[in-house]
């Protein structure tokens, strides 16, 4: 193997573990959402096993360890708080909980594009990638006033989206991450 190519699969391999460990991270923060579905294992328990959907509550029952509340949680408080409950019932549990599915983030396009809807939100997505996912807009959209409407509790608040800016790459800051619950308005 010469010079290049052991240079070139140690970059690739550098590479691939920051990927990996970039990946971890993301997973290592992510906030359950309502919708979401769980599977959790407890191991030589298989009666404790099983899909788990997060209620419009932001609840979890599980036998034995009740009610848990899991929106707004990591996977890993969730696991720490079954297996502090379990330990009550079962010497040493061994507890696994992993997302199966992400349907509690969505985000929603509404308007003047091609397909509007609601699009599962299961990674970062801004707001010129959310206009590809909804097929674009109509030749008939008011590009320089497309709005995204957040809600923070009770109070919603709207961002302006000047398409034309983002097109010639200006004022680049409002094409911001969407967080769940977003809504892409283009009038």
């Amino acid at each position: 193997m010469n010079y290049q190519t052991r240079t070139l699969l140690s970059v690739l391999l550098a590479l691939t573990a920051w990927a990996g460990s970039a990946s971890l991270r993301a997973d290592e923060n992510y906030a359950l959402q309502p919708g979401d579905m769980l599977t959790i294992s407890v191991w030589k328990e298989p009666d404790l096993s099983s899909d788990i959907l997060i209620r419009p509550d932001g609840g979890i029952t599980m036998p034995l360890a009740g009610e848990i509340v899991a929106a707004g949680q990591t996977v890993e408080a969730v696991r720490i708080a079954i297996d502090a409950r379990l330990r009550k019932f079962i010497p040493d549990p061994s507890v696994t909980v992993m997302v199966k599915q992400t349907m509690g983030n969505q985000i929603f396009v509404i308007g003047k594009v091609n397909r509007p809807g609601q699009y599962p939100l299961n990674r970062p997505v801004d707001v010129m990638q959310a206009l590809s996912i909804a097929g674009g807009t109509t030749p008939f959209a008011a590009l320089n006033d497309i709005r995204v409407l957040r809600r923070s509790g009770a109070q919603q608040i709207t961002m302006t989206f000047r398409y034309s800016d983002i097109e010639h790459g200006r004022k680049l800051a409002q094409n911001i991450l969407l967080q769940s619950g977003d809504t892409v308005v283009v009038p």
